[in-house]
């Protein structure tokens, strides 16, 4: 059944943040931290202290630990910013650390001179602790966290550590504990708020998507109720008291109108309703897509003179955010961020043609699960009633492109298949 025709409301004055919170963004943030901190600290502690020690390390042990750790750094830093590898870059600066501290005796040649200052590495021990803080799960983190400091302070009591007073050692020790630890908690309570932010967003856009239907669903019922009260119970009542033929003949009539009306109310398309301007309808879906968590960029065409029936409009919109709402939902790839965006423009005759498209996981239009309804019902069968056309095109990887034409010529439906795919 079509919707019946709604009235369209203002178009509020609504904006989205630019960034929002997300798992994803704070894993990148604390990622492109650690990087560029890393090597900061790196310059400008580390570096300096391996230069007045490198005359008593092996020249060959100090290139490679020199090598692995700044270099790994520098991994961690170009992963962050392109968003690949980057457990596994934090992950090798980790173990690179513990494996220098471990191997610290084995590389030094003269211990006096690391009798007035601590070896270089530990300049940079609170990187390392990041690193593994960002790599690994909290409990191996919260492990690391306690031992690259306690391997640290038996590197220094012993002879090529410098042989510090055990009391010094032991203040170097928690201090290193305390401050790895902060970076722990502050990475831990970053994700776990974001998880929730996510999760909380997923489940409002759930309960979108649900109210949607039922509100399609009831101002169906309303109109097919108003039907059957109107014509087919008034027919059905008639036709029990047709005697004669002339009451015969009137109940006939009056099933034969009540038969047209349901089928009038199923291809309705609201031509005898006022038009929205196609204008309008664009700034109502940009203040929709401006209600996402996740960016939407909008592609509005000027549409002077264009109109659309209200029921049409009201389809339409319902639809565009349905497609958004799938997008945000699906199309997300762990791989990268993806892009998003929606169009809106005249189409031939008045119309008006929607895309909203995005270049994340795509699915395969050949396998969608019949009990999934997001792109049948909401989508296709709802653009459909009011005399739209939808096509759909998606491939694994590639992202997907909803492009919505009223009026339409013809509805290209995927096939329906019992496994696999996206609605």
């Amino acid at each position: 059944m079509a919707v019946e025709p709604v009235a369209l409301a203002p178009v509020p004055e609504a904006s989205s943040p630019k960034n929002p919170i997300s798992r994803a963004r704070i894993e990148t943030v604390l990622a492109r931290a650690v990087g560029g901190f890393g090597l900061l600290f790196f310059a400008f502690q580390g570096l300096p202290a391996l230069l007045r020690q490198n005359d008593s390390l092996n020249p060959g042990w100090s290139a490679l630990v020199i090598t692995a750790v700044f270099g790994g750094l520098v991994a961690v830093t170009i992963a962050s910013l392109a968003r690949r590898l980057v457990m596994p870059a934090n992950r090798f600066v980790a173990v690179a650390y513990l494996a220098s501290l471990a191997t610290w005796p084995l590389g030094v040649e003269g211990p006096a001179g690391f009798e007035n200052e601590q070896p270089w590495l530990y300049g940079i021990m609170t990187v390392a602790t990041s690193c593994a803080a960002i790599a690994f799960p909290v409990w191996a983190a919260s492990v690391y966290t306690v031992l690259s400091p306690v391997l640290y302070g038996v590197v220094r009591i012993l002879p090529g550590g410098g042989g510090a007073p055990l009391g010094i050692t032991a203040l170097e020790v928690v201090y290193s504990i305390i401050l790895g630890g902060a970076a722990l908690v502050l990475v831990t309570v970053l994700r776990q708020a974001t998880s929730s932010v996510d999760t909380a967003q997923h489940t409002a856009l759930d309960r979108y998507s649900h109210a949607v239907r039922q509100h399609a669903t009831e101002v169906e019922r309303v109109q097919v109720d108003a039907i059957v009260h109107d014509s087919v119970l008034t027919t059905f009542l008639s036709a029990a008291r047709a005697y004669t033929p002339e009451s015969q003949d009137l109940a006939a009539r009056m099933a034969q109108n009540a038969i047209r009306h349901l089928a009038d109310a199923a291809v309705s398309t609201g031509e005898d309703g006022a038009l929205v301007p196609v204008n309008t309808l664009s700034q109502r879906i940009a203040a929709s897509a401006a209600g996402f968590a996740v960016d939407f960029e909008m592609r509005l065409a000027e549409c002077t003179g264009h109109g659309v029936p209200e029921n049409a409009a009201e389809a339409l919109h319902s639809a565009t955010v349905q497609a958004m709402v799938n997008s945000v939902q699906h199309a997300g790839r762990p791989d990268r961020a993806v892009s998003r965006w929606v169009s809106v423009a005249g189409g031939q005759e008045g119309g008006v043609v929607i895309e909203i498209g995005d270049d994340g996981a795509g699915f395969d239009t050949r396998h969608i699960p019949g009990e999934r309804l997001g792109l049948r019902v909401s989508i296709i069968e709802r653009v459909g009633k009011v005399g739209g056309a939808v096509h759909v095109d998606s491939e694994l990887g590639r992202g997907t492109v909803v492009r919505i034409e009223w009026p339409g010529e013809d509805n290209i439906v995927p096939p329906v298949a019992p496994d696999g795919g996206m609605a």
